[in-house]
């Protein structure tokens, strides 16, 4: 991870100032890297042990266009923070946070495409094209707020499960692995992505962990597993009153405390988490066939953070 972090950093590189001054801005802050680190275990597992360089490279690619995904989300969310920090279009306005995302994303499509490496290149605009289309999926049915449980799947399959999947399959496909390697990496990778975001949904009826419900996804109208749950399970008078709540009342917090009520006395909650552990156990299951190995133990490890994690 030193040396891919090394390797990122010099990915970056512009004769610009200004952009050198916020890309170091943005390597000092990085998050949890969950991503670069499923591409180097994949690919160690599949290799049995080894990586190259098309092995970073496909990692600094995934970072760099995470990256400017998340520098637009900030833009497109209106989002002064970013993992407990000023975002970039806090700092140095809109116009110059959306040039810099422009810039990120050029930057990973040409790493790729100066070094040949078109089959990685495929995986990652696959997942970036994935991602575009969950997000405005999501912002569609927002506005009626009739997601099925069914679309709601397909929303975080884009939205979220699509570039850990990208990262796995990467992986593998970086070290040479067989096309039934690759994808079996893929779905893999969009198992614990699935997993990943229904986590993230628990978040916001908190927990002893985190203390106070948040309620921030009610308040932007997002319809998450355990609210869809609730929805499906009660009284057409309920359902009226939820839906009211959610369009019209969503930023009064004694509502929005008493959804969170709501949802968690119709089992919401606890049919989440099920899902989640579905999901959980299916990756899981992917992994039996490789033999022991240190890479395999941590990604296992991996997986299970993700549905253990407290924040």
């Amino acid at each position: 991870m030193e040396l891919f972090e090394q390797k990122f950093s010099q990915s970056m590189i512009s004769r610009v100032a200004l952009l050198n001054k916020i890309t170091h801005y943005i390597v000092n802050r990085k998050g949890k890297q969950m991503r670069p680190m499923f591409v180097f275990l994949v690919a160690k597992m599949v290799s049995g042990g080894s990586v190259n360089e098309r092995t970073y490279r496909g990692a600094s690619v995934i970072e760099l266009i995470h990256t400017a995904t998340l520098v637009h989300d900030d833009v497109v969310d209106d989002s002064d923070r970013r993992r407990g920090f000023f975002s970039i279009n806090a700092l140095w306005k809109n116009k110059i946070a959306v040039l810099v995302g422009d810039y990120l994303l050029s930057k990973g499509l040409l790493l790729s495409i100066d070094n040949g490496d078109f089959d990685l290149l495929k995986i990652i605009s696959v997942a970036v094209k994935e991602m575009s289309e969950g997000e405005l999926l999501q912002i569609e049915k927002a506005r009626k707020l009739d997601i099925t449980e069914d679309i709601y799947y397909e929303i975080i399959r884009q939205k979220t499960a699509t570039l850990i999947a990208a990262c796995c399959s990467l992986g593998a496909c970086a070290v040479n692995g067989t096309e039934a390697e690759v994808e079996k990496m893929r779905k893999f990778g969009e198992l614990i992505g699935m997993a990943f975001q229904i986590k993230d949904d628990l978040f916001d009826y908190g927990s002893a962990k985190i203390g106070k419900p948040t309620g921030i996804d009610i308040k932007e109208q997002k319809m998450t597993l355990p609210l869809i749950y609730a929805l499906n399970n009660s009284s057409s008078k309920e359902k009226a009153w939820i839906i009211n709540s959610v369009k019209k009342h969503n930023k009064n917090s004694k509502r929005v405390k008493e959804v969170i009520a709501f949802v968690k006395d119709k089992g919401g909650l606890e049919y989440a988490v099920s899902k989640m552990i579905t999901y959980q156990k299916e990756a899981l299951v992917l992994l039996n066939e490789y033999p022991e190995s240190p890479y395999k133990s941590s990604l296992i490890a991996m997986v299970n953070y993700v549905i253990e994690r407290k924040k």
